[in-house]
């Protein structure tokens, strides 16, 4: 993982703090009404001014108003909104606060606390009015505050992770990747309070911070299958000249890897094997009549004019093995293109004559082209290792894919017929899945992070959406995303080069 990273245990820095101060008193907590994905809000520590949570679900965004004297030493007063939660999960969010401010310790961040007193145990990621970031906590109850500090100074994106007893903070300033500091051995209990707080570190005054792409992410249990257990599923578009992001709708099971129909007002997405259409204005969901191809993956693209759809359909006279067929993007019945397989569509031509695939053969995993109709099938990468995604840029000059050829899953490209391949992108992070906008300008690729196989692109994972031009320049980070395996398999552009949709997942159910 990029960026600079601190790990300590609880015992090495209680060698280093032997303060011993006393137990604060119980906090007084009047609830309010669900806030989001929030059970409740609350003031912790009865600071002399009452703060507020609030939520406005059409920009799903959460502005916090807090005040309190401070979160350190042995108690904590703060405004808070929070829900409670079991076993691991990774919260995040952008997150800014509104004004100059009176303090510069003020704080805004995630917690997570054993209880809603104010001399509680707990965790948190706190970003203060002077740019420090830091990881805090508090061993035991009433005793003194430890913390941290991050490396990035005035971080935007800030995430909490707990897995076990280990509690990581990861922060960065948007566009850039996460820097990590972890934390071993800090008990809280199983069930905890977490959530969004604002401290305004002055008792006389109210500090106040807006929290927006607020993720409550909920992996999968221990022992979980891939392609076997799914988690739920959040359908999501963003600009890609904005951070913001909206989920426009949630599935309790596996959703995956929408297709932004020609005409701007539906995705098309796969789920339990059947295909649907998203209805952006109503924001339902509708089947697609595939006639007896009932058992598609997240390998399905438009034509470049919006009136075929070619899907990966696994063919039980294949012995249950993806085959390519097409079939009118309304619906209609599938027509059977590739003889062999497994087959696993990725692009159109422009002119919608030839289909780009990446084929399993003897093995290997290879580009080919076949024609829309039928006919041979030409093998166009030949290298070892996996060469995957294949998609036509729209003056159809080049075909950029990712291939593992040379270490790391890396963006490449090639003309139609195979010839000048060339490699794009060539950094730390294993990119998959170049997805070229409309106007043929930039890409958008799905990035794993070192730590993943490069021949793999698992499900459920922390990962990186990258914008960057044709040549692999001006590469940032467009969206912090729990997925991987089809968060963005498919070309899932605007049809105006504007946004893009894709689907990250959680267990977490969408909030009432």
């Amino acid at each position: 993982m990029a960026g600079w990273r601190t790990r300590s245990s609880l015992a090495q820095l209680a060698a280093v703090f032997a303060a011993v101060l006393s137990p604060g008193a119980h906090a007084q907590v009047t609830p309010a009404q669900t806030v989001g994905y929030f059970e409740t809000s609350a003031d912790v520590g009865s600071p002399a001014i009452a703060g507020s949570s609030s939520y406005d679900a059409a920009t799903q965004t959460y502005t916090i108003a807090g005040s309190g004297a401070n979160m350190w030493a042995a108690r904590d007063e703060f405004q808070f909104a929070w829900r409670k939660l079991r076993g691991d999960f990774i919260v995040r969010t952008h997150a800014r606060f509104l004004g100059a401010g009176t303090d510069p310790h003020r704080k805004l961040g995630w917690i997570v606390r054993s209880s809603l007193d104010a001399d509680a145990t707990y965790a948190d990621v706190a970003v203060h009015g002077d740019g420090l970031a830091s990881l805090q906590f508090r061993a035991s109850t009433g005793g003194p505050t430890f913390q941290l500090p991050s490396a990035v100074r005035g971080p935007d994106v800030i995430q909490l992770e707990r897995r076990g007893t280990a509690f990581i903070m990861s922060v960065a300033r948007y566009g850039e990747p996460f820097t990590r500091t972890e934390l071993s051995e800090l008990a809280l209990g199983d069930e905890v309070y977490v959530g969004l707080f604002v401290c305004a570190h002055n008792p006389q005054v109210i500090e106040r911070a807006v929290f927006s792409n607020v993720r409550i992410v909920v992996p999968p249990p221990v022992g979980w299958r891939p392609y076997r257990d799914y988690i739920g599923s959040n359908l999501e578009v963003m600009r890609i000249d904005s951070p913001d992001r909206r989920v426009l709708h949630t599935d309790p099971g596996s959703i995956q890897a929408p297709n932004w129909t020609h005409d701007g007002k539906a995705l098309i997405y796969n789920g339990g094997g059947r295909l649907y259409r998203f209805d952006l204005a109503t924001r339902t969901p509708a089947p697609i009549d595939t006639g007896t191809a009932t058992s598609n993956n997240n390998d399905h693209v438009l034509s470049f004019d919006g009136a075929m759809l070619g899907i990966s359909n696994h063919s039980a006279e294949d012995g249950n093995r993806s085959v390519i067929y097409t079939l009118p993007a309304t619906g209609g019945t599938p027509t059977r293109v590739t003889k062999n397989s497994p087959s696993y569509f990725h692009g159109w031509s422009p002119d919608g004559t030839m289909l780009f695939f990446t084929g399993q053969r003897e093995g290997e995993l290879d580009v080919y082209k076949i024609p829309a109709q039928g006919g041979d099938e030409v093998r166009l990468t030949t290298a070892k290792g996996v060469d995957d995604g294949p998609e036509s840029t729209p003056d159809g000059r080049w075909i950029f894919f990712n291939s593992a050829r040379s270490g790391r899953m890396q963006i490449w490209k090639m003309r139609p017929d195979g010839t000048e391949q060339q490699q794009i992108t060539g950094d730390e992070f294993n990119n998959w899945f170049p997805h070229i906008a409309p106007d043929g300008k930039s890409m958008v690729v799905l990035s794993f992070l070192g730590d993943v196989d490069p021949a793999d692109h698992p499900f459920y994972r922390q990962v990186y959406l990258r914008h960057m031009d044709l040549e692999g320049v001006g590469a940032r980070i467009v969206a912090y995303v729990y997925g991987g395996q089809g968060t963005i398999n498919v070309p899932s552009w605007s049809p105006d080069s504007a946004s893009i949709a894709f689907v990250s997942n959680t267990a977490l159910p969408a909030p009432h």
